[in-house]
């Protein structure tokens, strides 16, 4: 792991070791990442959250890092990720924390006031709006291909074996090229061929591969290496099995109420084309304690893009919403 980022300590939880990272005391949040991360995508939250009075708690997700990664795809439903969140509270003594998730990790988060209400304490979805995936209905593959492509990004990567094309030598260039600040700006991207409009697996690959890659880079060579390390040596198998399960959590996901009471924070990137601000409309018919930001010019990597006033915005909530008293544990 790179310097300055804390050492793992592993837990045991619903059936598997989890490594978890943690900086400061406080009031809990737990910090889930997306795909395809890490809790090492959360290494400028961290200091700023431990900081401010915070208990920061960032896991390596099922899957990922070095957490265990079952090997059966149905591991990976949206019962087993919640349930992996309530017993990392229960491994480290907590009692109720604030759930922040990032794109796959804010799927997690906004689906635990359903499954574990009495841990929750607030949500915050960062890019991934709330009951997204409710939103496809409870045919999921109908939706896609009705609203994208066979060749969407999500429908590709149901395909069992589509990882194995990312041989180590191409992994590197592959994640360098997708971790990339700003790369299309809405506009550009609502004007673009089919191919780049439905999100289509080949034009992703070809634009991450490409020799010079769109917009900055959002690493530095040492940061990226812990990227390559951990998927060159735990695969993308498990990362994609959360894919391989939306058919099977659309069937869950309709059998539970969405609603909660709970204080909520809903932070959109302006140029994220793969979860756009517009899919956060009607939220509030669910979220009665809620509130919404955008932050502008920033596209999907929110926590590396824009972190300060990523930063800025989690603060200033997380100060109204978790009164003082509850923050000295």
């Amino acid at each position: 792991m790179a310097r300055d980022f804390p050492h793992a300590s592993f837990i045991d939880t619903n059936g598997i070791r989890m490594a978890v990272y943690e900086e400061g005391d406080g009031f809990p949040v737990i910090l889930c990442h997306g795909f395809p991360e890490l809790a090492y995508s959360w290494r400028r939250q961290l200091p700023a959250l431990a900081e401010a009075g915070f208990r920061a708690i960032a896991p390596d997700q099922r899957g990922y890092g070095l957490t265990d990664k079952p090997v059966a795809v149905e591991e990976y439903d949206i019962s087993k990720l919640t349930d992996d969140l309530a017993g990392l509270l229960d491994a480290l003594g907590i009692d109720r924390a604030v759930f922040c998730g990032h794109d796959w990790g804010g799927h997690v988060v906004w689906e635990m006031p359903a499954f574990h209400p009495d841990r929750v304490a607030g949500v915050i979805g960062i890019n991934t709006p709330h009951r997204y995936f409710q939103r496809m209905g409870p045919d999921p593959i109908a939706w896609m291909l009705e609203n994208y492509s066979a060749r969407y990004y999500r429908m590709a990567f149901l395909e069992e074996g589509i990882e194995d094309g990312l041989t180590p030598d191409l992994l590197p260039r592959f994640l360098s090229g997708l971790y990339r600040g700003w790369p299309i700006t809405m506009e550009q991207y609502l004007a673009a061929p089919p191919a780049v409009r439905n999100l289509e697996f080949e034009f992703i690959m070809e634009a991450a591969l490409s020799p010079e890659p769109a917009g900055r880079a959002l690493m530095t060579t040492e940061e990226l290496k812990v990227y390559v390390d951990a998927f060159t040596g735990g695969g993308l198998t498990g990362p994609l099995n959360w894919y391989r399960n939306i058919v099977r959590n659309a069937a869950v996901l309709g059998r539970v109420d969405s609603r909660t009471s709970v204080p909520c924070l809903m932070i959109s990137s302006e140029d994220d084309i793969f979860l756009p601000p517009s899919l956060t409309e009607g939220m509030e018919e669910y979220l009665p304690d809620l509130e919404k930001h955008i932050i502008r010019e920033c596209g999907h990597w929110t926590q590396a893009e824009k972190p300060e006033e990523l930063n800025r915005l989690l603060l200033d909530w997380l100060a109204r919403k978790v009164p003082q008293e509850r923050r000295v544990g």
